[in-house]
């Protein structure tokens, strides 16, 4: 049974017994929604995402394309691989630098999960 979290996005189809997922664990989510293309899914339970976003400079008037890195925790019930869209969310502290979680998946060739 898939658990509601507040966010209108597609569930994973598949289960896990993941505590730290937050369809089928105990993990809620709140704050803000981050969407990224993952840089990295190179660790176990891990991604990093790659954010972009528009930064104006002052001095003329303008601006210019910025990107910052963001550590997201993976659940096991959802399918990740680098190029991959993703949509993360806030959520507690899992770690020193985690504090976002994997909610959604939109590959390039426009599937979902």
């Amino acid at each position: 049974m898939v658990r509601n979290i507040g966010v209108s996005v597609i569930a994973p189809r598949k289960t896990c017994e993941d505590e730290l997922c937050p369809f089928h664990g105990t993990l809620s989510v709140r704050g803000k929604l981050v969407r990224g293309i993952v840089a990295s899914a190179k660790a176990k339970k891990m991604v990093v995402v790659m954010q972009e976003y528009p930064r104006p400079v002052h001095k003329y008037k303008r601006y210019e394309r910025s990107r910052s890195k963001v550590h997201a925790y993976l659940p096991t019930c959802v399918e990740v691989k680098e190029g991959d869209e993703v949509t993360i969310a806030e959520c507690r502290p899992l770690s020193k630098t985690i504090s976002f979680v994997v909610i959604e998946v939109n590959t390039k060739d426009g599937s979902g999960n």
